[in-house]
């Protein structure tokens, strides 16, 4: 089970996003994934992978559609994201000021908290803060 807590920051408009799903963790070697399905209001439902390695780096991969993000955090690190449109691949950058993940073999449990700025052409698209807590 997945408790899934979001927070975006957008030219002011705060908005926030609480969910309980169920989903899939595996680990391959000292990697693990997290997959579940998102569901928002008005809109199709995303696949959402979130794979974590044993430096607790995270990359969170989402699939909407014909729409893909792929972004990377680590802790007080610029890095490449891409967002794959029908219409081409739009540049972004993450920026993570904070973000901790702490993991448990018995039972596998976790949680995943990441506070990070997206960032495209040089311009910020707003801060984001995601919460995640699993239990398998």
């Amino acid at each position: 089970m997945i408790h899934l807590e979001t927070q975006s920051v957008q030219e002011g408009e705060v908005n926030n996003l609480v969910q309980d799903v169920p989903g899939q963790f595996f680990n391959m070697g000292k990697t693990i994934y997290l997959r579940y399905q998102e569901k928002l209001k008005d809109q199709d439902p995303a696949m959402v992978t979130f794979k974590i390695n044993a430096a607790g780096e995270v990359q969170l991969t989402r699939q909407q559609g014909r729409n893909r993000s792929q972004m990377f955090f680590v802790v007080n690190k610029k890095l490449e994201a891409r967002y794959q449109t029908p219409y081409g691949v739009v540049p972004l950058i993450t920026v993570t000021p904070k973000m901790n993940v702490t993991l448990s073999e018995y039972p596998v449990s976790g949680k995943v908290s990441i506070d990070y700025d997206l960032i495209s052409n040089g311009q910020e698209l707003g801060e984001y803060k995601i919460r995640l807590h699993f239990t398998a």
